[in-house]
């Protein structure tokens, strides 16, 4: 998609992969590096420095207005005052088995955008993923389930502008249940993001958790 500016064709390529595509992304690795049998990371800490909350970080649902969708630009780099993320973002890809890419688990404070779908402000469903915990360390979506309503998430993108989200739900779900259709294709008219790690109970024998959190956030301001 390098090159292409136009969110309907983000879209095109979006849906295209859907069908080949839903059934795994995600249901791998967004946390570990846990062996099996050993405990994640206890601490109510996260691996990013502490951001101070604007004034504006929580806004009560009925002051909420929508930006209208942006340009295409990449993301740059995403800060969630709420709680306490400030980390740079990654482009992710596919693996040759047709599985998204994760950020490595040597960058615990590293964030990555898929790539093959819009770009933060772009119109449609943005989708940026990020590690739980890794190697037994806080990543920086260790805190995301703390996420309510109205929280926003500001990401920075590469012409300078700054496309800022309003959190309007949280969801944990099983990794075998994975909605991909309402993360990754809905055919949407307006600029949306999704923040996906893992999530809810971590089972010792495999090293990993057997859910999925995501946030669905909206586009609230353009500047």
């Amino acid at each position: 998609m390098p090159g292409d500016t136009s969110a309907s064709a983000g879209r095109r390529v979006l849906g295209a992969a859907a069908g080949v595509l839903l059934g795994g992304l995600l249901l791998g690795g967004c946390g570990g590096g846990n062996t099996a049998g050993s405990a994640p990371p206890t601490a109510p800490g996260s691996s990013s420095a502490p951001v101070p909350a604007r004034a504006s970080a929580s806004a009560p649902a009925a002051q909420v207005t929508y930006a209208r969708p942006m340009g295409r630009s990449l993301p740059k780099s995403i800060r969630i005052p709420k709680i306490g993320v400030s980390a740079p973002v990654s482009q992710l890809g596919l693996k040759a088995d047709g599985t998204i890419q994760e950020p490595p688990l040597s960058r615990p404070n590293l964030a990555g955008w898929y790539e093959q779908g819009p770009t933060p402000g772009e119109e449609g469903p943005s989708v940026v993923l990020g590690h739980v915990d890794a190697n037994k360390r806080a990543a920086v979506f260790f805190k995301l389930k703390e996420l309510k309503k109205g929280d926003r998430i500001e990401v920075t993108r590469q012409d300078g502008s700054v496309a800022t989200f309003a959190v309007q739900g949280m969801e944990d779900v099983p990794k075998k249940s994975f909605p991909g259709e309402k993360v990754y294709a809905e055919d949407l008219d307006y600029a949306a993001l999704r923040l996906v790690t893992c999530g809810g109970a971590f089972d010792t024998g495999t090293g990993h958790y057997v859910n999925n959190t995501i946030a669905y956030a909206r586009l609230v301001d353009a500047t």
